[in-house]
């Protein structure tokens, strides 16, 4: 039987992944690491989108305070 996991709760597992993902590799291209998580969680272009804006936006944040 196949468990139906909430469309939101793919984006929170997918993020989640590239968190860890860019601490254990900080080298890593983050478009790259979005990407992987696009394909592992099965996300579609607008939430890939939304993952790598909310990256970015993290990183701006982080080096500006």
């Amino acid at each position: 039987m196949t468990t139906v996991i909430p469309h939101s709760e793919l984006v929170k597992r997918a993020a989640a992944w590239v968190a860890e993902r860019r601490a254990e590799q900080p080298s890593c291209p983050l478009t790259d690491l979005v990407d992987e998580a696009g394909a592992r969680f099965n996300l579609g272009p607008m939430e890939t989108e939304m993952l790598l804006d909310l990256f970015r936006s993290c990183h701006t944040d982080h080096t500006q305070g």
